[in-house]
């Protein structure tokens, strides 16, 4: 099964959902720029996966990891096909912005605690 990965702005998160005694999912909407449209798609985390989403706050901008799923359900002689966008990872997407801006913490060595307190103190 191949995998996919998204990125978008986390628009919905719904509660956990039992729905049998060993089946259990979670439901959330991702917002995805397509040009000049917007996506809004549904993804599913089932099992010890649901909680992955409590760590995300709607709005944030999230890269989801997937699986296509697939199945036929037949009832009364019709048959009907189901997809599943079926999530096993969630990361957050952080702005180049903050980290540009961000100071890089220099090497012990580098430090200057032994910095002269006043210009008189330079050797020079």
């Amino acid at each position: 099964m191949s995998s996919f990965e998204v990125k978008g702005k986390l628009l919905l998160k719904y509660d956990s959902q039992q729905l049998t005694e060993r089946f259990k999912k979670r439901e959330f909407v991702v917002e995805i720029p397509s040009g000049n449209y917007t996506e809004q798609v549904k993804f599913q985390l089932t099992q010890d996966k649901c909680d992955i989403l409590d760590r995300f706050n709607v709005g944030e901008e999230i890269n989801v990891f997937f699986n296509l799923r697939g199945k036929p359900y037949t009832k009364d002689g019709v048959t009907t096909y189901f997809n599943n966008l079926d999530v096993w990872r969630i990361d957050a997407i952080k702005e180049n912005k903050d980290t540009a801006s961000s100071e890089i913490p220099l090497p012990e060595e580098f430090t200057f605690r032994d910095a002269p307190e006043s210009e008189e103190d330079l050797p020079f």
